[in-house]
């Protein structure tokens, strides 16, 4: 059987998409994630980008936008790459993000996520 170079070239395009497919968070590290954003949304305390300050709602929303973009990049296996790459500082300007609850200053929301990660973890 002769394989035309049109039929070559549709296989091909076929195919293509399956390779460049997002690859999703294993589920234990999209547990945790979700775990995080979770607390965070329950939290009083405000989400700070680019000296703009936020709900932990809005925050929430956000940082699965930016997972997102993470994923379809292939840029995160683990739950610390996320926070690292994405949930702590902002893509466009580079300041970092800032997590600010009652009582308390304001923190690198990396610290803040990674302290959350932590007491989940021992949960």
């Amino acid at each position: 059987m002769t394989i035309t170079l049109a039929t070559r070239l549709l296989i091909a395009g076929l195919l293509l998409p399956l390779g460049a497919a997002a690859a999703l968070l294993p589920p234990a590290a999209r547990a945790e994630v979700d775990g995080l954003l979770a607390r965070l949304q329950s939290s009083a305390c405000e989400f700070n980008r680019n000296g703009s300050w936020h709900s932990a709602a809005e925050a929430k929303t956000h940082l699965l936008r930016k997972l997102g973009y993470l994923e379809d990049k292939n840029l995160v296996k683990t739950t610390e790459q996320f926070i690292e790459l994405g949930a702590s500082k902002s893509s466009a300007s580079g300041k970092p993000y800032l997590v600010r609850c009652p009582n308390a200053a304001a923190v690198p929301s990396g610290d803040w996520l990674l302290q959350q990660l932590k007491a989940l973890r021992g949960a």
